[in-house]
């Protein structure tokens, strides 16, 4: 079968095919099979779309901060009007259940609608002076254009965080989405520009990564680097950024510690807990992975959770009975397969699960059963490596000192999450969790107003809240004698 030809690359004000010789297949992950391909760009493509965003800069910031929100809201709007098309792209390219995809559409509306307004209100200020005749001042300007790296497990919502907030503040934007789900990313673009953004201030190139990303980060047309991955690639781009003394925001893995206290509401944790472990098939960088139980709570936690992990419906994303779709890959599908494969011999009990499987009515897919892991070692790979899918390997703990070394134990810090009716324990877990966010009692961490980012090998530097325009602006003092 002929696969349909795409033309991805959004270069210098047109959709076209990559330069290279480099053919990317699209695979829906419910089926294993092509569905469609695209041609990679080459070094024009990504010199053109560097000579073009600095172009776009220029037309961009030179647009008031009012202007700049009402043509982030109308995009807004565009993508919710939309959003019935693009979540359908987004299932068949990356494999979550519908309903999802939408849901994760409204989250990037909601997103750019929260910069929108954060644009209107850069502002410098006036500092108190030391000197007779003279005045201080301060500017915020932007810092100009942005090279912008974005993965396959929420390619709408964190391409649009950072695409917003970098246009909220003046800057111009080159996009590299996962070469895995570049669709629906497409579709995102194509609403700023419908919006009245200039299609030279946002352009997105599409397969080669190592290529791009090296190129991008070394041109001097490039001012700042926003990237959300994996800890191995952000390691990378952060020395060639180094290299090219250029600043950069990471987001990187995780491996976020859940800490249910022997006071916790036990039906409360695994209401909440369940409601996020298994969306995107457990493929979210803030997912809880480790599950620390008290010794009292620990047999009834896994029977609660195992309940709801054999009433979970695995399968395509646009069957409307679905509630847990496939892996996104096939690399994931034989990862998953290899931690729970770990964990047995090291001597946990497999409550539930425990192995692929195929949906209902087909005979090929990255499915994975969701999966309950009992009396599961500290040393075992699966507490030692994020699993990035529907694992929920669970250890007790006799004291909260002990459930918090183990928590702190490895050197990732991105997420955690605490359960508790104590306040007491709740301070002193916020407080002594090493996390860049900490839900007590929740699970929401992710939100427009909430500054979002991680510590240690988890990256650094903040998105949304009211950081989110931080790093994409750079201050200018101002003295004037008068």
């Amino acid at each position: 079968m002929e696969l349909e030809q795409l033309a991805l690359n959004n270069v210098d004000g047109q959709w076209r095919d990559g330069g290279s010789t480099i053919l990317v297949d699209l695979i829906n992950p419910a089926t294993a099979q092509p569905f469609a391909q695209y041609r990679a760009a080459d070094e024009q493509d990504i010199d053109l779309a560097l000579q073009a965003t600095q172009r776009g800069f220029a037309l961009w910031r030179a647009r008031t901060a009012l202007e700049r929100s009402d043509t982030l809201r109308k995009a807004a709007a565009l993508l919710r009007a939309q959003s019935q098309d693009i979540a359908a792209l987004l299932t068949r390219e990356q494999g979550k259940p519908g309903v999802e995809a939408q849901r994760e559409i409204e989250q990037a509306a909601q997103m750019i609608e929260w910069n929108a307004e954060e644009g209107r209100r850069v502002a410098g200020e006036n500092l108190p002076t030391r000197m007779p005749n003279a005045r201080f001042s301060t500017i915020k300007e932007p810092i100009g254009p942005v090279a912008a790296f974005t993965p396959w497990n929420f390619p709408i919502m964190l391409s649009a965080m950072k695409v917003s907030a970098a246009l909220a503040a003046g800057c111009s934007v080159v996009l590299k989405p996962a070469d895995e789900t570049p669709m629906a990313a497409a579709r995102m673009l194509r609403c700023f520009h419908e919006a009245g953004v200039p299609e030279v201030a946002l352009q997105m190139l599409v397969g080669a990564p190592a290529l791009i990303s090296a190129r991008l980060i070394a041109s001097d047309a490039i001012r700042k680097i926003s990237f959300t991955g994996s800890t191995a690639v952000g390691r990378l781009l952060a020395e060639q950024a180094g290299r090219a003394l250029k600043p950069i925001t990471l987001e990187l893995g995780g491996h976020a510690p859940v800490v249910i206290c022997e006071d916790a509401d036990l039906k409360t944790a695994v209401a909440a807990l369940a409601q996020i472990k298994l969306r995107n098939a457990g493929q979210i960088c803030a997912n809880p992975s480790r599950f620390f139980v008290h010794q009292r709570h620990c047999e009834a936690f896994v029977q609660a959770f195992a309940d709801v992990a054999r009433n979970t419906v695995v399968g395509a994303g646009d069957q409307a009975a679905t509630t847990m779709g496939p892996l996104a890959n096939a690399r994931r599908q034989r990862s998953i397969a290899a931690l729970v494969e770990d964990a047995q011999q090291q001597g946990a009990r497999v409550v539930c699960g425990g192995q692929a499987c195929d949906s209902a009515g087909q005979t090929q897919g990255y499915f994975y059963l969701p999966t309950v892991l009992a009396d599961v070692p500290t040393h075992a790979r699966v507490m030692q490596e994020e699993p990035f899918g529907p694992l929920v390997p669970v250890q007790s703990f006799e004291t909260l000192e002990q459930a918090l070394s183990l928590a702190n134990a490895l050197p990732v810090g991105l997420a955690a999450f605490a359960f508790t009716q104590s306040l007491s324990h709740a301070r002193y877990l916020s407080e002594n969790l090493k996390a860049g966010a900490v839900g007590i009692n929740s699970v929401m961490l992710m939100q427009p107003e909430t500054p979002f980012g991680g510590v240690q090998d988890s990256g650094f530097g903040r998105e949304n809240g009211r950081q989110s325009l931080d790093a994409f602006l750079v201050t200018r003092s101002v003295v004037t004698a008068c």
